[in-house]
């Protein structure tokens, strides 16, 4: 299922740590996020797919691989 959601990017220290957006609504945990999105407390709207069909070992919320994105500050 594609996505445009606008959130703050979080780090989460589970297991060997991820990356995630955090929205109003929900956390998606993201999968293999581009180095410029790996920065704790940016704002930022992603573009992307929900990955039903990944699991991870942190599972704090649907797994979102980044399409594109655009940083709204910090």
């Amino acid at each position: 299922m594609s996505i445009e959601a606008e959130g703050t990017i979080a780090y989460q220290s589970f297991g060997m740590g991820v990356w995630a957006l955090t929205t109003r609504d929900v956390t998606y945990e993201l999968l293999d996020p581009p180095q410029e999105l790996q920065q704790a407390g940016l704002s930022v709207k992603v573009m992307g797919q929900v990955r039903d069909d990944v699991m991870t070992i942190a599972m704090i919320g649907p797994v979102l691989e980044v399409n594109r994105f655009e940083i709204l500050g910090v």
